[in-house]
């Protein structure tokens, strides 16, 4: 494998490409309508249709990303992309832009080859730093909705998009020779790889997050250049410039995203961007005045670019050995959330005269998200602590307030041999050897009540009827209001020690 640092610089300046022929009809769109007669759900259908294919292929292009290599995908999808760019050039009707905008789509799609082909080049702990990194490459939108109206403006909108092809050419060479020729490749077929995760809640749970942290970034950035035209009559390139600061500033903070992810918890960091992308969506959502609109937009921005970065994190944690197919399937549902927006902004509006509806239903996913969130946090920790608990060599006995036990570990099966069917809904006592009597367990507990645990040698009885010397300590678990829920008991078997002693 080539030098990671050779290929992150390269795949990520081909997603810029990439990106960069993906929004071309959104940027170019006013120009566009001069020579074109389109009407606004026209305009809004042949803008979102890029998307579509943006979306759908990222499923196939991660996963064969992992099966033959970035090099051959990025230069694969750089040659069939200079087909649609000079279709759309010479383009004379709306269907032409339909036909050509749906296989422009490619340029989306190339975000699941950096994100499943990067990580293998660093280790876990840099993951989500790496694909925020690569997730720069958004910034290719940013430059064609700002420099393509300002080029559409001195040479014709045709002119500017025959100057991609001259883009595209280049980056297929450099691709070409620099390309990682002997990348890590994976082995598994499509259908191994989406039997392994298709019953995982986890993707679909990372995959809405997406949806709608991906999905807010690129309908904003479809969408704000008509809407800035339309809703507050700015000229074509003074929206081009404010939607390219959205741009900007969204693309810079996903590797933020993906660093603090790489030190922080992530379900923490999502719960915060879901709070401000629900607050910012009411915000839009009352209709305000260009400066209030611009406030929410930004705060949009900024929450998603972390989120995005955030999300990459967890396909890596969670779905190493079906990287390629869980980052298309995730990365396509980011599409796919911008697909359906601008579509509905402008059926909102042609109904209703403005867009409240449509920035309230973002409002309202993104609480549908948090709690989805809040709900695999507190999951995660529960599992952390059943694992800690599974694995600990000590054996663990965890009983309610009436000492029904509810819960053992490995542990106390090996040294005991009695399994949690063996104990379920018994008490302690059926372990009791007989060699202590009523005076000793008294002791025992009032010990617990007065110091708070009671700790020292026992003899117990296995399952066998083997009696035995262990050292154990129990202790209560109290709620806030000091009750009593439970008491956990940790022994060792101490055979050996007595018998030396």
């Amino acid at each position: 494998m080539k030098k990671p640092t050779i290929q992150l610089s390269l795949q990520t300046s081909s997603l810029v490409v990439g990106f960069m022929i993906w929004v071309l009809l959104s940027s170019l769109m006013p120009y566009i309508r001069e020579d074109i007669t389109l009407t606004s759900g026209q305009a809004s259908l042949v803008t979102a249709i890029p998307v579509v294919l943006g979306s759908l292929l990222r499923i196939p292009i991660g996963f064969y990303t992992d099966r033959i290599g970035s090099r051959i995908i990025f230069l694969l999808s750089f040659i069939i992309l200079s087909a649609p760019v000079f279709y759309i050039s010479t383009a004379d009707s709306f269907m032409d832009l339909i036909i050509g905008g749906l296989i422009l789509g490619i340029g989306g799609a190339t975000f699941s080859i950096g994100v499943t082909s990067l990580p293998k080049y660093y280790p876990k702990e840099k993951h989500g730093l790496i694909n925020g990194i690569y997730g720069i490459g958004n910034i290719g939108t940013a430059i064609t909705t700002f420099g393509a109206p300002i080029l559409a403006g001195s040479i014709g909108w045709q002119s500017t998009v025959r100057l991609y092809l001259i883009l595209l050419l280049v980056y297929a060479v450099l691709i070409f020779l620099f390309g990682d020729k002997r990348e890590e490749k994976a082995k598994k077929s499509m259908v191994e790889q989406i039997k392994g995760v298709y019953r995982n809640p986890i993707l679909w749970f990372v995959s809405l997050f997406y949806f709608i942290t991906f999905g807010a970034f690129v309908a904003f950035t479809v969408f704000l250049p008509s809407l800035l035209v339309d809703s507050f009559g700015l000229d074509p390139v003074d929206a081009g410039i404010r939607t390219a600061i959205f741009i900007v500033i969204a693309t810079l903070l996903r590797p933020v995203g993906g660093w603090l992810a790489d030190r922080f918890d992530a379900f923490i960091l999502l719960m915060l961007v879901f709070v401000g992308v629900a607050l910012s969506g009411i915000l839009l959502s009352f209709s305000p005045s260009l400066l209030w609109y611009t406030v929410g937009a930004l705060a949009v921005a900024c929450t998603v670019g972390i989120g995005n970065g955030t999300v990459f994190k967890l396909v890596p944690l969670y779905f190493h050995k079906q990287a390629g197919i869980v980052n298309g399937i995730v990365s396509a549902m980011g599409g796919l959330g911008g697909f359906f927006p601008p579509l509905l902004l402008t059926s909102v509006s042609a109904i209703t005269g403005q867009h409240a509806i449509a920035f309230m239903l973002l409002s309202e996913f993104a609480m549908v998200s948090f709690l989805i969130v809040v709900y695999l946090y507190y999951r995660e920790q529960v599992d952390v602590s059943s694992k800690i608990i599974s694995g600990t060599a000590e054996g663990i006995m965890v009983t309610d307030s009436h000492l029904v036990i509810q819960q053992i570990n490995p542990a106390f099966t090996r040294i005991t041999g009695y399994t949690q069917d063996d104990v379920a809904g018994k008490k302690p006592n059926l372990l009791q050897s007989g060699r202590h009597d009523k005076a000793f367990y008294e002791a025992m507990w009032q010990s617990i009540e007065r110091d708070g645990f009671w700790e020292g040698e026992i003899w117990n009885k296995r399952k066998n009827g083997e009696i035995y010397p262990e050292w154990l300590t129990i202790s209560p678990v109290k709620n806030h209001a000091g009750e009593t829920k439970s008491y956990v008991g940790v022994f060792n078997d101490v055979t050996n020690l007595a018998v030396n002693q």
